[in-house]
Order: structure tokens, then sequence, then C-alpha cells
């Protein structure tokens, strides 16, 4: 893709959406961190109706330490991997605790050394918790990278590194908000909607589909 069209193309899916962020819901650092690690192949709706009583029974660090693996489970046993979930979760708690004074840290390296925490997690926490321009691929970035032609990559971390050399400055600190909605309402990975695509004519795709499921010209 041409840095002409990377630029067009950020500006539609900016001017589709100005202030583009995280679909989860928290209300505190610590809180944008348990989510984001529940949210591992989980939907962000899925965590969410676990997070609600959650965060209301535990919404500190040391309130949900307390809880500890087994009753943590119970709120969180709809979301995929939930065991092994609950396990990060209360080592992470005890973690930040005993090596950040229960605050959730603002560097890559603290980030990752958390247990359930690898490196789309803290690109997830760094830019949306501290305002970094990350860009956090997930499954929906890595299809839309490599559908558009915006980004390809044959891994995640191929994605992420050729997205932070092709995206405009001024797009960076929302790019991945911006890519991860178009995935998930948009260019979905089954049918994709084509048809009402703001980006359709930038994108490289061969396989673009109407709505009754012809071929765009």
């Amino acid at each position: 893709m041409t840095s002409e069209n990377v630029q067009q193309l950020f500006a539609r899916l900016r001017a589709a959406s100005p202030q583009p962020t995280t679909e989860l819901q928290y209300a505190s650092n610590f809180q944008l961190l348990i989510a984001v690690i529940l949210s591992a192949q989980a939907t962000d709706k899925s965590v969410n109706l676990a997070t609600r009583k959650l965060f209301a029974d535990a919404p500190t660090v040391q309130a949900m330490l307390a809880l500890g693996e087994g009753a943590l489970a119970g709120y969180i046993n709809r979301i995929g991997l939930y065991q092994s979930k609950s396990r990060n979760v209360i080592a992470t708690c005890r973690q930040l605790l005993e090596l950040h004074s229960g605050e959730v840290p603002n560097s890559r390296s603290a980030l990752e050394a958390l247990p359930g925490v690898g490196r789309k997690t803290a690109n997830v926490v760094l830019n949306t918790a501290f305002g970094e321009a990350t860009i956090a691929v997930d499954t929906h970035i890595f299809r839309v990278a490599n559908r558009t032609g915006l980004a390809p990559g044959k891994t995640p971390l191929a994605v992420e590194r050729e997205l932070l050399k092709v995206v405009p400055e001024e797009f960076r600190h929302s790019a991945h908000h911006w890519l991860i909605l178009h995935g998930r309402y948009v260019c979905k990975a089954r049918k994709p909607e084509c048809w009402r695509c703001d980006i359709a004519d930038l994108c490289s795709w061969p396989e673009k589909r109407d709505s009754f499921g012809e071929k765009l010209r």
C-alpha cells in the first residue's frame, strides 16, 4: 500500500471514529490490566460480563488477591482458559504488591514480567493507560493488516513492526483501536462487509464482495 493510501486509510478511519478506545470496561489502570489479561482468546463482551461483578466486589489489587484463585475462578468461569487466568491474575496481584507498591508499572519489561502478560497485553496497557504510541496486534489487526495490504506479515510481531514503520505519526496512538474496530465490525473473518467499508477502494484484497456475494468491481 502506498504512503498516500495509508494516510487516506487512517484519515477515513479517524473520521468515522474520532476518539476510539478499548471496548473493555474498567475504572483504573489495575482493572484495565486484569481485563486485558482475561481477554486473551475471549471476546470483550464476555470479559465485561464477568468483570462487572468482579470489579464491583474486588476493585483493587489487595481485594482481588484476597479472593484467591478459587473464588476468582467463580467470577470468570464463563471465559476461556479461566483456570490458568485465575492463577495468573492472583500471581500478578501478588507481584504488583511485592515489586510495584500495588501500582501497574509503565515499562514494557516490567509489564511483560507479570504472569499472563505478553507483548500484546503490554502494548494495550502502555497505549491505553499511559498514552504510548504502541500497536497491539490481535487477530483482528493481523487479518486487516494482511488482507488490505497495509502491513503484511507472517507473525503478529512482524505485522506490529511493519505497522510501526508505515503508520504516520499522527495516527499511531489510535491506530490499533481503529484497526480492531474495523476488523471486528466490518472486515470480519468469514464474511467481510466490503460493500459498506470506508476503505474498500484502498484495499488490495482480491476477494472483495458486495452484499449479494458478487465480486466488487
